[in-house]
C-alpha cells in the first residue's frame, strides 16, 4: 500500500494524546479527492491516436494539529458510528481529537479522510477510561470486520495488519492513496508509553 510521505485509523487514544502526537499538519476541513486526467496526442503521417491517462488521486486531506490544552472546547459532534463485531463494539463515532470528544468514544481525527472516501480514516479510543471501547483492539487480526456508517451509507473495512509504535511516529495518520482506515490506542493498557495501531482497508 502506498503512502504519501509525510508524517501516517490508527486510533491515539489514552490520556495525553493530544500532547504526545505533536505536530501533525496545518489546520484544515475534510477536503474532495482530486483525480486529474490528461490527454496525450500523437500524430503520425499514417495514423492518430488519442490516448487517456489517469494518474493516482490526489488527497487532499491534511490532519489538523492536535490542539494544545488536551481539554480543549471543541463542540461535541456525531459524526455516524463504529461497529466492531468481534469486540461487541457499536458505537457512535464522534468528531474531535481532544479528549473532551474522545472520553465520549471513538473519535475521528479531523483533517483525515472520512469513512468510504479515499484517503486514511484515522480513529482514537480509549483502552481503560471512560467507556474504553478500545480495550481489546489488540485481539483484531487480519479479516476481521470494522463496520462505519456516515451520511446515511455503511462501509465494510478489513483488518490488515497491526503495529505498535511510540507516540512519537505520527506516520500512523499520513494519508493514503487507497480507502484506509487506522484504529489506535494507548498500549499496554494502563500506560500511555506505546500506542497500539490496527490498519484496515475498505472493502471491494
Amino acid at each position: 500500500m502506498k503512502r504519501i510521505a509525510a508524517a501516517m485509523v490508527v486510533v491515539l487514544l489514552c490520556a495525553d494524546v493530544a500532547m504526545a502526537v505533536g505536530v501533525i499538519g496545518r489546520e484544515s476541513g475534510d477536503a474532495e479527492v482530486v483525480v486529474a486526467a490528461t490527454t496525450t496526442t500523437t500524430t503520425t503521417t499514417t495514423t492518430t491516436t488519442t490516448t487517456t491517462t489517469t494518474p493516482p488521486p490526489v488527497v487532499q486531506t491534511t490532519p489538523v494539529r492536535p490542539p494544545r490544552q488536551p481539554y480543549a472546547a471543541e463542540p461535541i459532534v456525531v459524526i455516524g458510528s463504529i461497529e466492531i463485531p468481534k469486540l461487541g463494539l457499536n458505537a457512535p463515532l464522534g468528531e474531535g481529537i481532544s479528549l473532551r470528544n474522545i472520553d465520549r468514544g471513538p473519535s475521528h481525527w479531523p483533517g483525515t479522510a472520512m469513512p468510504g472516501r479515499i484517503g486514511n480514516v484515522v480513529v482514537a479510543g480509549h483502552r481503560v477510561t471512560h467507556t474504553h471501547p478500545f480495550r481489546h483492539i489488540d485481539q483484531l487480526v487480519p479479516g476481521d470486520e470494522v463496520f462505519f456508517e456516515y451520511q446515511g451509507a455503511r462501509y465494510r473495512y478489513v483488518v490488515t495488519g497491526s503495529q505498535v509504535v511510540t507516540p512519537q511516529q505520527t506516520e500512523i495518520v499520513n494519508q493514503t492513496y487507497e480507502p484506509t482506515a487506522t484504529l489506535f490506542a494507548c498500549h499496554p493498557p494502563g500506560s500511555a508509553r506505546y500506542r497500539y495501531v490496527v490498519h484496515l482497508a475498505l472493502a471491494k
